[in-house]
């Protein structure tokens, strides 16, 4: 696995996760030792019931278009039967299945998106899921509660540095007698001196770009971008003469 891991503690079981694409992820393997038994056991023994393939083929069908249904219904047929044991890596391989991951080594394990996991959750022990799915809920959102947090400073820093700008070209570049149409073309060119700067684009490329996101390129730059945007406005009317990076568009006075 190369994602990066969380870790939650169910009643003194420790159990990783990550998140990839808005679907959440968690180790199976770690869940299993619940049990006290060997992990690849337990689970195998989970994935070896009538339910728990029926319910992970279903999973598969309103998920996976690669779904291998032919395997699965060989699968079905044969879980039961004396000696047929179903392990996580021998489904994945004959199925494709996409909501079980397994890889070995020491940071290795069974992996399973959490609509599985809590099935997987609820076989161990009803207690040990409520634990789970509470656990997973709080961490959730603490996680949205960050990033939410986060867009408003961004939105904020956004909204001064528009300001520190238009008010340093405004004392810095404006002519005092200039047309309301001159001044806009004034704006909106030294402020793409900043957005090539920075982001290597003008508004307008990203706009074409980014047609279907609301806003402009400053809503989605990170806070250091923006700290970048709030220093850069107090030395770019200096620079741009120096390095004559900018065109007059407001013609002869």
């Amino acid at each position: 696995m190369t994602k990066r891991k969380k870790e939650i503690n169910i009643k003194g079981t420790i159990v990783a996760f990550f998140s990839e694409k808005d679907n959440d992820f968690i180790c199976l393997t770690d869940m299993a030792k619940f049990k006290a038994y060997d992990s690849g056991v337990v689970i195998s023994n989970w994935l070896t019931t009538k339910y728990t393939v029926q319910f992970m083929g279903a999973w598969e069908q309103l998920h996976n278009q690669n779904f291998n249904l032919m395997e699965y219904h060989k699968i079905k047929n044969e879980v039961g039967t004396n000696g047929f044991i179903v392990s996580s890596s021998m489904w994945i391989r004959k199925t494709n299945a996409i909501g079980i991951r397994s890889s070995a080594g020491r940071y290795g394990g069974t992996f399973a998106h959490k609509d599985i996991a809590f099935e997987f959750a609820t076989w161990l022990s009803p207690e040990f899921k409520l634990y789970l799915i509470k656990e997973f809920q709080r961490l959730k959102i603490e996680e949205n509660d960050r990033l939410t947090l986060g867009w408003d400073t961004k939105r904020m820093l956004t909204k001064i540095n528009y300001r520190i700008h238009t008010d340093a070209i405004k004392a810095h570049i404006i002519p005092s007698r200039i047309s309301r149409v001159q001044e806009n073309n004034v704006y909106a060119s030294e402020a793409d001196v900043l957005n090539m700067a920075l982001f290597g684009m003008t508004a307008k490329v990203w706009r074409d770009k980014n047609s279907k996101l609301a806003g402009n390129i400053r809503d989605y730059a990170d806070v250091t971008q923006l700290v970048c945007l709030y220093t850069l406005p107090k030395v770019q009317p200096l620079a741009s003469q120096r390095l004559n990076l900018r065109k007059p568009l407001y013609g002869s006075l």
